[in-house]
């Protein structure tokens, strides 16, 4: 076994890790890049590195003129994670790729299936208690292997997207059950998950890879939807009400209502370089409205609980900028080359399809979470980015690391 076979087992096995254990994911990282450096393998960028450039600097000059720079820290620390797209397009081949996805898959089955029993024990639990499931859940959900349920979501979302992108495209149709299996415990993962910023992500991203997939499918769509609304349990049923007619006491509608005012006028005052990575929570209460005090006991204000007001308020608009063109760019780069693959190129139209839709769902996630804040989704995120420029910069397939 080479060097080059090491780096390449690293740097899949890093990737795969996120779904399980972030620490073993960080360590196999570091493990990774170390030996692509011993083994002087080339490194390989993205094309849109200097988006990536400025955005990184551009940070940096935000913690420096924040009012408390070693509160930022913890941003800075997470650029740690871009290693997981150098090494990941450093390292990967077409056919590692579509292993990496096998791997994802399998990873993300599993949490999901531990995330179900979990559900099972919850509802047991509230049952011999004699609480009302939905009160006793809402606050205590579950989260397979990682540690919160918003983070569990935001996994589960692009591991149904490579699950979905396999079933689709993939060339391998054996033991195609076993992928439908697989992506049934998902998705009731997802569902039972009751994190509403996960739903409409996932819908979206689905319905991108229905559109390239079969047409006709995307209309009957609103028919599923209806039908499963219509024999939804009652708690799920509840989750979806909440939406539009929320418990105050349990539900988070004027909590992100707050949020998104604090955020806006944080922009409003700091546009430029905001008030600083990680110092919401210190300025919090300095920014919201008299109708939101005193700020009730549950509400949690480290972040503003969506990734485009968070970049702008903390980092400045020149932030937020700099990110939506580092996604824009590799969004125009892998519809670009999806659509002039010929439709026997299953493998990298699988990849390709499968990085737009990780990518959109994580946007829309976005919107309602900070889903970029988690290690794990954030190295999700650069794994599907390097998936992507996989499928785009290689045109043949090498089953060996060290042939390309």
């Amino acid at each position: 076994m080479t060097l080059n076979h090491i780096a390449v087992y690293f740097a899949v096995g890093s990737a795969i890790a996120s779904l399980v254990s972030i620490a073993v994911c960080h360590i196999l990282l570091i493990l990774a890049f170390a030996t692509i450096l011993i083994a002087r393998r080339p490194l390989r960028i993205p094309p849109f590195w200097p988006a990536l450039l400025f955005l990184v600097l551009w940070t940096l000059l935000a913690v420096a003129m924040s009012d408390t720079p070693s509160a930022g820290w913890p941003a800075v620390r997470k650029f740690y994670c871009i290693l997981t797209l150098v090494t990941l397009m450093s390292t990967l081949s077409v056919e590692w790729a579509r292993r990496l996805f096998i791997g994802l898959a399998v990873a993300g089955t599993a949490s999901a299936a531990w995330g179900l029993v979990q559900f099972w024990q919850k509802w047991e639990r509230a049952r011999a208690a004699g609480e009302p499931f939905y009160q006793s859940y809402i606050g205590d959900r579950i989260t397979g292997f990682m540690s919160h349920w918003m983070t569990f979501g935001g996994g589960m979302m692009i591991v149904l997207v490579v699950i979905a992108s396999w079933i689709f495209f993939a060339p391998d149709r054996r033991k195609l059950w076993l992928w439908w299996t697989a992506g049934a415990i998902v998705f009731a993962a997802i569902v039972l998950g009751f994190t509403r910023s996960i739903w409409p992500a996932a819908a979206v991203s689905g319905l991108y890879l229905l559109w390239f997939w079969k047409r006709w499918t995307v209309a009957a769509v609103p028919i599923v939807i209806g039908v499963t609304l219509s024999f939804a349990p009652s708690p799920i049923g509840e989750r979806i009400r909440s939406i539009w007619s929320p418990d105050k006491r349990l539900d988070s509608n004027q909590h992100r209502e707050a949020l998104r005012t604090v955020g806006w006028r944080m922009i409003a005052d700091h546009p430029m370089v905001g008030i600083g990575p990680e110092h919401t929570k210190r300025k919090f209460a300095q920014y919201l409205p008299e109708q939101y005090k005193p700020i009730p006991p549950q509400w949690y204000y480290g972040h503003l609980h969506n990734i485009y007001l968070d970049f702008a308020a903390e980092r400045g608009i020149p932030a937020l900028l700099a990110f939506l063109m580092l996604v824009g760019w590799a969004l125009r780069d892998f519809l670009r080359k999806a659509l002039r693959l010929s439709q026997e190129d299953c493998t990298r139209r699988m990849l390709l399809h499968g990085a737009v839709a990780g990518i959109l769902a994580i946007l829309i996630g976005g919107m309602l979470e900070r889903n970029l804040g988690d290690s794990e989704v954030l190295t999700l995120f650069w794994t599907m980015l390097a998936c992507g420029y996989t499928a785009v910069q290689q045109e043949t397939e090498p089953h060996e690391p060290t042939t390309h």
